[in-house]
């Protein structure tokens, strides 16, 4: 039966003295492991949470976090991840919205949730549990698990019973609560195992923030598989190539600023990461001078994911990652693509159009929201928002998010495209492109940078306009900034970027 619920008490059972997590400097087996989840697992249910009921985290990377996400799949709660960069107004909207009855904080967040106590109905009298330091009004967490039972709650837990709801981290618009069942999360268990060949005696190291779901790419099939997770509180370049060699890890998945970060540390040699067998990038295409480094530096390893958190993937495998350089894959087993026209007809092959997926992945819809549902799909296609198109042989080829691209005379421009070519420039660490608005021409773009040499904006501005492959691709002007705004996944806020450049027409 395809739950997740029995992964860690199957472990437990019969190899509990594996080593299943390390995080600072700790490690827990899977029969200790077992033990965490269960007595949190047991305390949310003494409190008089049923099967079904949410809770809600506020919580770094910890071992309190981890527990969170494998005491949901025992007793049937449904749990609600939130990023500890949000500030009270976006926490009041997703705990709110989500109907949490009970809130796994931080110390450090809890004067945030203070501030908007009194705005979530659904909460329950003793339903801010606080982790570390204790703060009035608030219950310890320690205290709370410490006469739990450490037995299995005992809970039925069917496939199609809901596991989480994660809130999209949305560059645009108010966020959308994403259901995954654990049928879906057992499909990620087994489909990623597979894709990204992981045995038992896989070693993961995750460094991003685990409230993503990006990070399930890793976490589920560390499960499935009963191998070793080497967990970071948070990104650091540096920690994370010491740990690498310390632990001979095999597979790590991060985002295209960590994997820069990673290139440019000092401490970066590629014989320190000989022990990695997975690459991976995932949140945003990697730039082709970056997957270039990879491929000639650490050959073979390199893999890339596009996908929506709503539910379909593709994968650029390791052995296509030079062949297919520039596409982001071919669909994952059992999902299914296509390229439709804002009708919702299919595109022939390298049709530029709106990219669409099907597959078990396929969340059944949005909390609370089924006018949003209804919206995201063109009949049994879920819709991605972002264009792109197929070659010859299935791969897809990611062009730009619909709402990204450039309309410059008449002429569709994309960012990317333009982006290929700045980020080629030698002191140029990280790209976007966005749009600002022209009296003669409606739009046209501008390129935003970080630098690790020394340009002038331009110097920038004439070295990309002597090289791009079309007039209407030039760009009029360059910011070089400390860093880029991001929402809280990291994903670069172009919107931000075009509302604080004044235009040239002002």
């Amino acid at each position: 039966m395809p739950t997740i619920s029995r992964l860690l008490p199957h472990h437990a059972r019969f190899r509990g003295d594996a080593p299943a997590l390390d995080f600072e400097g700790r490690t827990w087996n899977f029969a200790s492991l077992n033990e965490e989840v269960n007595r949190l697992a047991n305390a949310l249910l003494g409190l008089g949470l049923e099967k079904g009921d949410r809770f809600a985290t506020v919580l770094p990377n910890s071992l309190e976090l981890m527990a969170a996400y494998w005491a949901a799949a025992v007793s049937g709660l449904v749990i609600v991840p939130c990023s500890v960069l949000l500030q009270p107004g976006g926490l009041r909207t997703l705990l709110g919205d989500a109907g949490a009855r009970v809130v796994l904080v931080s110390a450090d967040q809890a004067a945030n949730l203070e501030a908007i106590r009194g705005d979530l109905p659904d909460l329950i009298p003793d339903g801010l549990i606080i982790t570390g330091k204790q703060s009035a009004g608030f219950c310890s967490y320690t205290d709370l698990v410490a006469s739990a039972s450490i037995q299995d709650p005992g809970v039925p837990v069917e496939p199609d019973d809901v596991y989480n709801i994660m809130y999209s981290s949305g560059t645009t618009g108010l966020p959308k609560g994403i259901i995954h069942t654990h049928r879906i999360r057992s499909m990620y268990c087994t489909l990623f195992a597979n894709a990204w060949r992981m045995s038992p005696e896989s070693v993961c190291l995750h460094a991003g923030a685990i409230v993503f779901n990006g990070a399930m790419l890793d976490l589920m099939p560390w499960m499935l598989l009963g191998c070793r997770y080497i967990m970071h509180r948070r990104f650091d370049a540096d920690a994370v190539i010491r740990d690498i060699e310390r632990y001979r890890v095999t597979h790590v998945v991060m985002v295209p600023a960590q994997i820069i970060s990673i290139l440019g540390s000092p401490e970066y040699h590629p014989d320190r990461l000989a022990s990695l067998e997975m690459i991976h990038n995932v949140g945003a295409p990697l730039h082709l001078r970056y997957k270039q480094i990879i491929n000639e530096q650490l050959p073979d390893r390199f893999y890339e994911l596009y996908g929506v958190t709503e539910g379909f993937m593709t994968i650029l495998d390791r052995n296509e990652s030079v062949r297919k350089a520039g596409s982001v894959g071919r669909p994952a087993f059992f999902n299914d693509i296509a390229i439709l026209d804002e009708s919702g007809n299919p595109l022939p092959t390298g049709g530029i159009g709106e990219i669409c997926g099907t597959g078990p992945m396929v969340m059944p819809g949005y909390h609370n929201r089924p006018d949003l549902t209804e919206k995201a799909f063109h009949g049994r296609w879920l819709r991605s928002g972002d264009l792109g198109y197929l070659d010859e042989d299935g791969y897809l080829y990611l062009v730009d998010r619909a709402k990204d691209m450039i309309i410059s005379g008449g002429v569709n421009v994309y960012p990317k495209d333009i982006e290929e070519i700045v980020i080629r420039h030698p002191a140029v660490n990280e790209v976007a492109v966005f749009e600002v608005e022209d009296s003669k021409w409606g739009e046209v773009p501008v390129a935003a940078v970080t630098v690790t040499g020394t340009v002038s904006p331009g110097e920038l501005v004439e070295w990309v306009n002597q090289r791009v492959d079309a007039r209407f691709q030039k760009i009029v002007d360059a910011l070089i900034l400390d860093e880029f705004p991001r929402n809280v996944a990291g994903k670069i806020l172009k919107r931000e970027l075009r509302e604080t450049h004044a235009g040239p027409d002002n």
